[in-house]
This record gives structure tokens, C-alpha cells and sequence, in this order.
């Protein structure tokens, strides 16, 4: 086994920190060391090391005020594990604003990021190629770090979600979307026009204007930008009707005779269409922005899909897409001081 640990937070899973365990064993079987953090109940096996933490922060704590409070949790002693060096990434499928706090109080933010973004990837349909030839993924972000934002945030989002689809997901000049309520350059709020004027003027990325909801699966873009509300909203839609449709097909195949011989014959396609729409099969939504990796999964996940989680963290550190995120940044002017000072120079033009 090559390359650091990922330091995993085994409490605050629906299902418990077996559940976390069981996936940490599965990506160890590819060579991926783990750190679990956890109740001394969960046993070491090769490649998985268990590190002692009784103590973890719920979904009803405020995460800020719970942080800084309870040192001894285990999202914050992985987090801490990834700040000081002795893992490469942070995973956890517990709370996600003590995740996402944690993760900002100990990494700190990259210089010049106004604010980390969670990205979420959403696997497209097998029809949705996009032109391209192939399905692929959307990074959709912001899915929940930030409810409230400015058009400054929203171009800074662009330039993360583009830097981490090209290093990590392979994509090459990945085309950038603002998801919006007409694909008009005027439309939509007034952040959102002027986060959509910004990044026409940039060359730096491949920014196609704006796309609607109903556009998100079509492989019309690699990246969609919207501000944290609007995109844990419209995620937790897209699964919510996943599911729906599933559970929709599945009836209708039970229906009578003549619809359980249709559903044998199609079993083979609705188990790819299933598999694909799966949060599981992605792992989780990845903070960028940060000095370091951090994967929030989902509560619900599935040994699986801890086990996709840890796969993705350790890629993403393998792939340096931090590194590479903040030179990107730097080479396209968008930082935090150059975006600040962008209006400014666009008033003396």
C-alpha cells in the first residue's frame, strides 16, 4: 500500500460506524490505507487502522459552537489528522456542517478563495453524452456551503468546479454553466447577470452562459454554478425523483403478466439506469477551496459508497487537485484580491 492515509469519521452514519468500517475494509482491498475514526468497538484489519473516538457532533448541534467545543469528536480529530499531516484526506458521512467546519477550521482556506464551495458530482443519464460521445458527470456546485452569495462567489465558484473537473474527473476545457431561469444572458437575479457578465469576459474557462433546471441532465455542460440554497434544493429534488421514477418502474413491472415478461426483458437496462442514478456510486461532494481534501458522504451511505468516498479522496489527492485549483486560481485572475478589485477596473475601462 503507497501514498498517505485517509483519515475516515466512522460516527454519524444512519446505519452506524460499522457501516464506515465495512467500507474502509473495501477500499483498503485496493490499496487505500485508512485511519477510522471511531468507537473502540471497531476492530483493525490490514490496512485500516482504528484510532479511539467515543465523542461526535450530531445534525442537531450547531456545528460552529460544537466544533470549537468538543476537540475530542471524531470529525475533528480527522480533520485535525489531515492538517497535521499524517493523512492525505478527510472523509465522513456524518453531520455535514460539522464536516464542512471542521474540515475549514483545520485545513484553512486556500489563498485567495472567498469561500469553499461542496460539489457534488451527478451521474448523467447513458443518453446524456452532450456531444461528446460519452456519458459522463456534472459537478454541480454549490450544494450547501453557502445559502447566501455574491457574484464574486459564484465566478470563484466556476474557476474551482473547472480546475477539479479537468485534474480530477479527466474533462477536457470542461464547459461552465450558471444555472438560471432562462438561458438569456439577462436573466435571472441581478448576482446572477452579473456573476454571467464576469465570466463571459474570462478566457480562462470555457463558460457557455446560462442553463435551466430542466437542462442539468442533458450533458449540455460539465459544470453547473449556483449558490448553496438553490443547489441543495435542487440535488435533493433530482434524488428525491430518481427514486420516484425507480420505485414508478418497478410497480409498473409487477403490474400483471404481459408487464413482468416487459420488466424481465428490460431488468438488464433499468439495473444500469439504477446503478447510475445512485448516490453511492459517486461517494460524495467534495469541499473545494480547501488547503486539503475533504469528501462529505452521504448519511445514508452503504459500505459501497463509503468505500467510493475514500476511493475519490484518495484520487483527488493523488490527481494534487488542490495544488493544481490554486494555480489555476492564480493564472486566471481569480482570486479573492483580483476579484475584489474587478469592478473597479471594469469602471475604468
Amino acid at each position: 500500500m503507497a501514498g498517505q492515509p485517509v483519515a475516515l469519521d466512522a460516527q454519524g452514519l444512519d446505519d452506524g460506524p460499522k457501516v464506515a468500517l465495512e467500507g474502509a475494509r473495501l477500499a483498503a482491498a485496493d490499496g487505500i490505507r485508512v485511519r477510522v475514526f471511531g468507537p473502540a468497538s471497531l476492530s483493525p484489519s490490514d490496512g485500516v487502522e482504528i484510532q479511539q473516538s467515543d465523542q461526535w457532533i450530531s445534525n442537531d448541534a450547531d456545528p460552529v459552537a460544537a466544533v470549537r467545543s468538543t476537540a475530542g469528536a471524531s470529525i475533528v480529530r480527522a480533520a485535525a489528522d489531515v492538517a497535521e499531516g499524517r493523512s492525505g484526506a478527510l472523509v465522513s458521512g456524518g453531520s455535514t456542517g460539522a464536516t464542512m467546519t471542521a474540515a475549514l477550521f483545520a485545513m484553512r482556506r486556500l489563498k485567495g478563495v472567498h469561500r469553499p464551495a461542496l460539489a457534488a458530482q451527478v451521474p448523467l443519464p447513458t443518453s446524456a453524452d452532450g456531444g461528446r460521445g460519452a456519458p459522463g458527470i456534472l459537478l454541480f456546485l454549490d450544494v450547501g456551503a453557502n445559502t447566501e452569495v455574491r457574484p464574486q462567489h459564484l465566478v470563484q465558484f466556476a474557476h474551482l468546479g473547472a480546475a477539479f473537473s479537468e485534474s480530477v474527473l479527466g474533462v477536457t476545457s470542461p464547459r461552465v454553466a450558471l444555472l438560471s431561469v432562462g438561458e438569456e444572458q439577462k436573466k435571472g437575479n441581478p448576482d446572477v447577470i452579473e456573476a454571467h457578465d464576469a465570466l463571459a469576459g474570462q478566457a480562462a474557462i470555457e463558460f457557455i452562459g446560462n442553463v435551466e433546471g430542466r437542462d442539468l441532465l442533458t450533458g449540455a455542460a460539465d459544470v453547473v454554478v449556483t449558490d448553496g440554497f438553490t443547489g441543495n434544493v435542487t440535488l435533493k429534488t433530482l434524488e428525491g425523483t430518481a427514486r420516484a421514477v425507480a420505485a414508478a418502474v418497478r410497480d409498473a413491472a409487477r403490474s400483471g403478466p404481459l408487464a413482468a415478461a416487459g420488466g424481465l426483458l428490460l431488468r438488464p437496462a433499468l439495473g444500469g439506469l439504477r446503478s447510475s442514478l445512485d448516490p453511492n456510486a459517486v461517494g460524495g461532494a467534495v469541499l473545494l477551496g480547501l488547503r486539503g481534501v475533504a469528501i462529505v458522504a452521504h448519511g445514508s451511505s452503504s459500505p459501497e459508497g463509503i468505500a467510493n468516498a475514500i476511493r475519490l479522496a484518495d484520487r483527488t489527492v493523488r490527481e494534487d487537485a488542490v495544488g493544481r485549483t490554486a494555480r489555476a486560481l492564480q493564472a486566471a485572475g481569480a482570486t479573492r484580491e483580483a476579484l475584489r478589485d474587478a469592478p473597479a477596473r471594469r469602471g475604468q475601462e
